[in-house]
C-alpha cells in the first residue's frame, strides 16, 4: 500500500460515523463499567482502564497516519526537491 493510499484509507476512517459511533459507544460503556465498578475491585478496574487507553491508541495511531501524511504534503510542496 503506497504512503497514499495508507492516507486516504486512514482518513476515511476517520469519516466513518459507523466507526466513530463505535469508538464512542465503546468508550462510554467502559466509562460507566469504571464508574460502577467497586473501589476493591482491582482487577476490573485496571482491565477498563486499560482498554480505554488501547481505544484511544488506535484512535490515535489512525490519526497519525492521516496527520503524518499531512505533513508530508506540506513539506513536499514547500521543499519539493528534498
Amino acid at each position: 500500500m503506497t504512503p497514499e493510499e495508507r492516507v486516504r484509507r486512514a482518513k476515511a476512517l476517520l469519516e466513518d460515523p459507523l466507526l466513530n459511533e463505535a469508538f464512542e459507544k465503546l468508550k462510554e460503556d467502559l466509562m460507566n463499567r469504571w464508574s460502577y465498578s467497586g473501589t476493591t475491585d482491582l482487577e476490573a478496574r485496571e482491565s477498563i482502564w486499560l482498554a480505554i487507553r488501547l481505544l484511544d491508541k488506535i484512535h490515535g495511531h489512525i490519526t497519525s497516519i492521516v496527520e503524518t501524511g499531512h505533513m508530508n504534503e506540506v513539506l513536499d510542496k514547500q521543499h519539493p526537491h528534498i
